[in-house]
């Protein structure tokens, strides 16, 4: 295939990035994994083991394994587990490439269910095999559709430790890029009988631009529970919610604090840090991460936990950070022991006393070493605290310190905190009238309307004790960046549900309430679904937050949709929220079924079995719901629900499925998919690796999003290359 000029510019620039991330190629050889000032000062903090520091610094030298998590509902993970080990890490065990036997991927052995693999095959090593070129094409399938997450091991531990249930309010304060978030999102869902569960999570992030990543990351769970919203996490606002029709304030039962970093963890992974490391990054982001911090346990619920993390291993960014915090709030925080919650993880336990050093080498042991030149850039709050008595009732060794050569992993430091009173400032604030969120204890701390812009933006404790009275300064809220289209929530009356109600005969439960689009004006192209607690948010502060994103697309607007009895269609991605309700236009189909409508373009009625057959006749042209119910008497079978959208059109019928989700169910069904290795040049650029980083819906559109013909309903699709051979 051609190339310009500019394009075989971009693609020969991606490569030699790709080169350098992954330590393949001759532009790796100009990065010197060196960096003596890093080396001195953490064998003088003595966070590694006796013996251990040169084993440690091998560790931070080689590659970073590659780890997948399996996502989405239990049940449907529980499937692809059984693909992935059966169909695939299978045919690696015993396979040479060149002399070399690869290891094959293993489980982490802390997390739960076999749901996480590493493994260190490498992007060369895979190009030479057709057996690993089929795994890697179901990685990269599976990932744009939502099925696996491409995710650093050490990054999965903080959801784990937030112990998370359905009914929990949960706020991720810097959630981009959302691999974290996608997890929370997940325990949420835990029980997939249950469409709407009573938690949510907020997702958060200062930086706009990445927000439309994190809102990508979690569109591929449809989940209706989860917001993305734009606020510096610092001094993020504080929400009205209703309860039993009074004004209250909204507590978070679970807080995630994954906070800005230097990343000295990530060396393995991000190798420009060896060059750019430096004692003075932690000193610049120290103060930030502790306001973020003071602002998340303000609004965490009395009873409530947060996990407070960080991918750098340095004590003044990780245990000054929760010693000051502990130490401001009075006894009102304390360090959750997690000794138990996640057998099999090899972990440091925090540290006690620690030096601070600047950039030129100067060590400081105690705050009054520090020179008045230096109070600037050097706080009290970075050292250890003076009183013997208070370090030792703080418990600082619960704190978690993960090191790179105990478990093949990243460099991290993790800290559960549980809240078991109001934080003391906010204590001297009189109480609103109305009483909490429902799962908050009644004498969790209320705060004023006038308190709302900004309470907790700037964390005191940096000065003298007195100052530590006092509550956090106000900080004035900014909204920045793009300007959103409004949420509007439908009426019960709303004309629209007229025909929508009769046609799919929605049942009288279904929470008109809960449905809203994004135009005041016009047509509706599309209609969303929110969980009630969600509408509950957006109702009580569509001016205090900037929403970037909330919902799941349930139906989407088909302009000869009306002549069938319907102006609406069902969307794929909120088919699982939404079906409970519908009581009519559903086809119950077997699995051989499935496979003709996932593999074949229009097939004729005919081609289904004759129980669906029986069924589509009963039923006239438009949308329909496909819905395979698992056979527990047949386990070669896939044991959890399938339900898909589809087309009945006049003599034939389809499902209306995006192209890697047609892929994924047929290969839950035992049919082995896969794409052609001719033209590879810039074809398998366009479909392969770069698959994994680009926006599915856009690489969808055509398929999922455009208005369907009278008779087929919806755009031609490429059909997936079905190897028929290994169906089962």
């Amino acid at each position: 295939m051609y190339l310009s000029r500019r394009n075989l510019i971009k693609t020969m620039q991606c490569e030699l990035n790709t080169c350098v991330r992954f330590g393949w190629g001759a532009g790796y050889a100009d990065i010197v994994k060196e960096n003596k000032l890093f080396e001195h000062y953490y064998k003088e903090q003595g966070l590694v083991p006796d013996g251990e520091f040169e084993h440690f610094m091998e560790a931070m030298r080689e590659p970073l394994p590659a780890t997948i998590r399996i996502t989405g509902y239990k049940s449907h993970a529980k499937e692809i587990l059984h693909c992935l080990k059966d169909k695939y890490f299978k045919d690696i065990l015993e396979l040479e490439i060149d002399g070399q036997t690869i290891e094959a991927p293993q489980p982490l052995s802390w997390y739960p269910d076999e749901q996480a693999w590493h493994t260190n095959m490498s992007r060369k090593i895979i190009r030479k095999s057709p057996l690993l070129e089929k795994f890697h094409q179901f990685l990269v399938s599976e990932t744009e559709s939502g099925n696996i997450s491409r995710q650093e091991a050490v990054s999965m531990i903080p959801p784990l430790l937030l112990k998370i249930e359905p009914h929990h309010k949960i706020l991720d304060m810097c959630a981009a890029p959302g691999s974290k978030t996608a997890q929370l999102i997940e325990m949420l869902h835990s029980d997939m009988d249950v469409p709407f569960p009573e938690g949510f999570v907020i997702a958060n992030d200062v930086d706009n631009k990445r927000c439309y990543l994190l809102v990508h990351q979690a569109k591929r769970l449809n989940s209706p529970c989860i917001m993305v919203v734009n606020h510096d996490a610092s001094c993020i606002p504080t929400l009205n919610i209703n309860v039993d029709g009074k004004k209250g304030i909204l507590f978070y039962d679970r807080i995630l604090c994954d906070v800005p970093c230097s990343g000295d963890g990530t060396m393995r992974k991000n190798i420009d840090v060896w060059k750019k490391w430096t004692t003075s990054n932690s000193l610049h982001l120290h103060g930030l991460q502790l306001r973020i911090a003071v602002r998340g346990v303000e609004q965490l619920a009395v009873g409530g936990r947060m996990v407070y993390s960080t991918c750098s291993l340095n004590p003044i960014e990780d245990e000054a950070v929760i010693a000051s915090l502990l130490e401001k709030s009075e006894g009102a925080l304390e360090l959750a022991d997690c000794t138990a919650d996640l057998p099999g993880l090899k972990w440091m336990p925090g540290v006690t006393s620690w030096k601070l050093m600047t950039k030129e080498g100067q060590w400081y042991s105690d705050w009054s070493e520090v020179p008045s030149s230096r109070h600037t850039q050097i706080r009290p709050t970075m050292f250890p605290p003076k009183d013997p008595e208070k370090l030792i009732s703080m418990q600082l060794e619960r704190c978690m310190r993960i090191l790179p050569h105990h478990q093949n992993t990243g460099g991290f430091f993790v800290a559960v905190l549980v809240k078991k009173a109001p934080m003391p400032w906010n204590k001297r604030y009189p109480k609103t009238e109305a009483s909490q969120v429902a799962s908050t204890p009644a004498d969790a701390p209320h705060l004023p309307e006038t308190a709302v812009q900004g309470e907790g933006a700037e964390p005191e404790g940096e000065g003298d004790s007195k100052e530590q009275e006092k509550p956090p300064a106000s900080k004035k809220m900014r909204l920045f960046g793009y300007k959103e289209d409004p949420f509007v929530f439908l009426t019960e009356e709303d004309p629209v549900f007229t025909t929508i109600q009769s046609f799919y005969d929605l049942s009288p439960d279904f929470p008109k309430l809960n449905v809203l689009t994004r135009t005041h004006e016009g047509k509706k192209r599309h209609l969303y679904m929110v969980s009630k607690e969600l509408r509950n948010v957006l109702l009580n502060n569509s001016e205090r937050i900037k929403v970037i994103n909330t919902g799941v697309k349930v139906w989407s607007r088909n302009s000869d949709g009306e002549e069938f009895g319907c102006a609406f269609r069902l969307a794929q991605e909120g088919i699982y929220t939404l079906q409970p309700y519908i009581r009519s236009r559903i086809i119950r189909v077997s699995v051989e079924d499935i496979k003709v409508l996932l593999t074949q373009e229009n097939p004729f009625l005919s081609k289904l079995q004759d129980d669906a057959h029986a069924q589509a006749k009963k039923i006239c042209m438009g949308s329909i719901v496909l819905k395979y119910i698992p056979n527990p008497d047949n386990p070669a079978e896939p044991q959890c629900p399938i339900q898909l959208c589809g087309w009945r059109g006049k003599t034939s019928i389809r499902a209306f499925v995006p192209r890697n989700e047609r892929f994924h169910y047929l290969r839950m069904l035992g049919v082995e998919v896969f794409r052609e290795k001719q033209g590879l040049g810039q074809k398998r650029k366009d479909e392969g690796e770069a698959g994994m980083e680009k926006d599915t819906e856009e690489a969808n559109a055509g398929e999922n999003e455009e208005q369907m013909d009278s008779e087929n309903g919806g755009e031609s699709q490429s059909e997936p290359k079905v190897d028929q051979g290994t169906s089962s």
